[in-house]
Formats: structure tokens, sequence, C-alpha cells
């Protein structure tokens, strides 16, 4: 066996390892603002799981979510009602079965689709510095739903629920001011 074939194998896995990284623990991404699962996970947090099948069976639009939210006393930012309200209003209502897996697994939050922080981690530094072609653009949501129509960006493979909650949490959420990065991100 030559040396490159004994080391291909290891290399797969640790794309593989890392490739998941992002998308599980966002290790290095907590600067960043929270996206709608994880500011749903703070706003449930452990004495209000009650509230989550409600939650997972309802179809609003935003300003019910907004309100909604805020009817529950959360401890929330403006920025982040809109975050959570926009999340919700596009990817709920959950599938009841899925919901009723996850919340059989102990993890009632993985029947929740990836937010808009998760999707960005997991698709956009790979191909570019996330500093420069993500956290520093001023777009509005509409300019995030442009760069999907890219040759390029077409081929990510998103569906258009996950590029739409993509757009509207990088258009509340962007840009980051350049001291709130990690001076390791910033090239």
């Amino acid at each position: 066996m030559t040396r490159a074939a004994a080391i291909l194998p290891l290399a797969l896995v640790a794309m593989l390892v890392i490739g998941l990284l992002p998308a599980s623990g966002q290790v290095g991404f907590e600067f960043m603002p929270d996206g709608g699962r994880g500011l749903l996970a703070r706003l449930v947090g452990e004495k209000k799981q009650a509230k989550l099948p409600e939650l997972a069976s309802q179809a609003q639009g935003e300003a019910e979510w907004r309100d909604y939210i805020k009817g529950l006393g959360a401890d929330l930012s403006e920025t982040e009602i809109e975050t959570l309200a926009g999340y919700l209003s596009i990817n709920l209502p959950i599938d009841p079965v899925a919901f009723e897996a996850a919340r059989a697994s102990g993890d009632p939050l993985s029947a929740f689709p990836l937010d808009g922080k998760e999707l960005a981690i997991a698709n956009c530094q790979f191909c570019h510095s996330i500093f420069t072609s993500y956290l520093m653009q001023d777009r509005d949501a509409q300019g995030w739903r442009s760069t999907f129509l890219s040759p390029f960006h077409r081929e990510i493979e998103m569906s258009e629920r996950e590029r739409e909650t993509f757009a509207l949490y990088s258009g509340i959420n962007m840009p980051l001011d350049y001291e709130d990065v990690p001076p390791e991100l910033r090239f």
C-alpha cells in the first residue's frame, strides 16, 4: 500500500468530522448572534419545555410570532425577537411525527430545522472567507436571497426554506461589528 493510499482514509475521516462540527456544536462561533433554534432553546429552557408541542404545531406570520414571543415575557432583545419570529414563520409547523420522535429521544428541539446561524456556519466558510464574504456584508434579506442567483451559490444544497431562513437571519443580524469577530477569523 502506498503512503497516499494509507493516508486517504484518515483524510476522509478528518473531512467528515470537520464538516459535522459546525452544524452540531458551532465551536468557535459563539460570537455570532443566535439563530432561531438557538433562541428557541433559550426561550423555552427547561421550565417551558411543555410549550414546545404547542409551538411546533402552529403556523403564523412574523407579526403574530412577534406578539406571541413578547406575550411569553421573553428576555430577548428586539433583534432576537425579530430573528426568532422570522425563523418560526418560515419553519413551522413541524411534522407531528418528527416532533414526537425527537421528543421521545429526549431532544425535542432536534425536530426543528437548522437556523440561519447554523446554515451560515455549515455553508459559507468552506469556499471563501466567512469574515469578508459573510460577517461583514451589509445586505437586507432580499440582498441575501440574491446571492443564490449566482451559478456557484445555486449549487449549494439547501432547500428553498433553508435559503429563506438563511436570508432572513443574515439580513437581520449581519454585518457584525469588526471588534465582535475574533481576531483569528478576521481575514
